[in-house]
């Protein structure tokens, strides 16, 4: 299917009277989140459907596997914590238009 300039021209003519020039940044904005969310969760729906190869520890390696364990688990509540926070800020300016 080839579009040549007039249909472009067209089908860009239809977008602006729908929308109006005024909302399609606005509109374009949202469909760019929702394409980086949808990716965004296509991407963990892939890592979490690969089953991950359980980490042979040898007897005197325990307390340095569970050290890295530990490790692992701080580092990700600290980006849980970083992640609440900005969806508090976003929140907190969708919120309040004066922001």
């Amino acid at each position: 299917m080839n579009l040549g300039p007039l249909e472009i021209g067209l089908i860009i003519l239809a977008v602006l009277l729908l929308f109006g020039y005024k909302k399609l940044p606005d509109a374009s904005r949202s469909l760019g989140r929702s394409l980086r969310i949808f990716k965004g969760e296509m991407k963990g729906m892939k890592d979490d459907g690969a089953p991950t190869p359980a980490p042979v520890v040898v007897p005197g390696e325990v307390d340095l596997h569970a050290a890295r364990l530990d490790e692992q688990a701080r580092a990700a509540e600290a980006q849980a914590a970083e992640a609440r926070a900005r969806a508090d800020a976003a929140r907190a300016s969708v919120s309040d238009p004066t922001r």
